[in-house]
This record gives structure tokens, sequence and C-alpha cells, in this order.
């Protein structure tokens, strides 16, 4: 199998001239003759999809992985290319290594799951600032700049540029940039605040409360509100302690049967 292209036929060095192969491998049958061709194929074509892999090599993913990955999607052109539609192999493999790059990008590389079509903004906002880099200088485009040069909507920028901000995520513990004490994202987090409850149970009982007699009321004020033993509220009302626990327990089943019914 030849391996030098000519010119006339393959626009890459790397392109070896694969024609005759690939009908032979049609031809064969499953087995050692068949597997062994394929293999020398492959190998053939390998140095193709590593250029096609080093394209994406900017972009945070390692190169060898990359690599693997473009010569899986070699593989698969190899396996479902056929020679009979008359198409050069270069013109099938390209789009399929490529592909298979960017889904990998797509489902692998992002942190949190983003909408395609956020990724596909992300894509476009990328390439036009990347145009527009090499002739702005000393400042980056502008929002409207990125816009009028990708055609896109002002909003639909803004949206590729917070993408371009997350593609990865930062840990909770990691340190805060300019903070020298060690200070966290995680330090900076909020928490449930306990009280919280007690608010929504006392908006709940209160239209209750409002509604109890005057003498239950001021019974429950002063037990709970002015921390008074039933002894000594007795003594301020004039009945017996037993009578002013009966009607603290009384009130506080009665409130709490209406809360609950009123929430159910």
């Amino acid at each position: 199998m030849r391996t030098q292209a000519s010119a006339k036929h393959h626009p890459h060095n790397d392109a070896p001239d694969t024609a005759e192969a690939f009908r032979k491998l049609a031809t064969l049958p499953p087995g050692q003759q068949r597997d062994t061709l394929r293999e020398q194929i492959v190998e053939a074509w390998l140095p193709m999809a590593d250029r096609l892999a080093g394209r994406f090599r900017s972009r945070g993913e390692n190169y060898e992985d990359l690599r693997q990955v473009a010569a899986l999607g070699l593989v698969k052109a190899v396996d479902r290319y056929d020679p009979d539609l008359g198409n050069a192999f270069e013109s099938y493999a390209v789009p399929t290594v490529t592909g298979e790059i960017k889904r990998h990008f797509r489902d692998h590389m992002w942190t949190l799951h983003v909408p395609r079509r956020v990724q596909d903004l992300r894509n476009r906002v990328r390439f036009a600032s990347q145009d527009l880099s090499q002739t702005i200088s000393g400042r980056r485009p502008t929002v409207a700049e990125i816009a009028e040069h990708a055609r896109m909507s002002e909003e639909d920028v803004r949206t590729g540029l917070e993408a371009l901000e997350s593609f990865t995520a930062l840990s909770l513990d990691a340190e805060l940039p300019g903070s020298d004490d060690g200070y966290s994202l995680s330090d900076a987090l909020g928490s449930a605040d306990p009280a919280l409850d007690t608010v929504i149970d006392r908006e709940a009982v209160k239209p209750r409360l409002q509604a109890l007699p005057e003498r239950e009321r001021t019974i429950l004020y002063m037990r709970f509100f002015g921390d008074m033993t039933q002894s000594r509220i007795a003594d301020e009302l004039g009945i017996s302690q037993m009578h002013v626990s009966r009607l603290i327990t009384r009130c506080c089943n009665r409130l709490r049967d209406q809360v609950m019914r009123d929430a159910a």
C-alpha cells in the first residue's frame, strides 16, 4: 500500500493512497486477512487523525486523549466507508473524525450539562473574538462588535460569553483570588437559618392567638413571652396553679389542631 499521496488527488501530505486497499477490503470476508488489511488502512491514515486532533489542542483537553478520540473516529470512518459510492475516503473521514472530537468535548468536557444551543453560541462567540482580536489591538472586542461580526443578537453574544467562562467548575474549596488567609468559596456560602421555621410557626399561629378569649391570651403571653411561672401567673390572676396549667394545655392543643388543620 502506497503511503505517499499525489498532489493532484490528496491536498494533505498525510493522505495516503488507499483506494485499492479499500476496494479489496470490501470484497474480503470476515477473518484474519480482512482484519490485517483494515489495521493497515487505519495505521496509514493515523497522521491525518493526529493532524485533526491538533486543531483542538488549545481547548483545555489533553492532546493524547484527543489523539485517542480522533483514532476512534478514524476507525469508525474506515468501517463505514463505502468505496462504491465514488467519494474519496478523505472527504468522508475528515468530518467523521472531527465530529467525534467535537462530540467528545460536548459530552465529556463540560462539568455541567449545557444545552447544545448554548455550546454552539459559545463556539461562534469564541471564533468571532479570535477573528476580531487580529484587527483590534489593546482591548477586547465589545459585545456589539462580536454580534455584528458573527451576525448574532447581542443577547446571544452575552449568553455565549457566559458559556466561555463556564466550561469547567471551580471547587468550593478553591481559595478566592487575592485572598491571603485561605478564604474559599465555601466560606462565602450561606446556610439554612433555623429561625425561619420559628417565623413560619409564629405567622401561622398569630391569627389564632388573636381569636382567643382575652384571659387565655393573657395567660399565654405571661407564660411564653413574660417567662413567668404557672404559680406566679396564678397569683397575678387570683386563680389556682392547677387551673392555669389546664388552661395553657387546652389552649396549646387547640392552637396546634387549628394550625395543622389549616395546613392540611
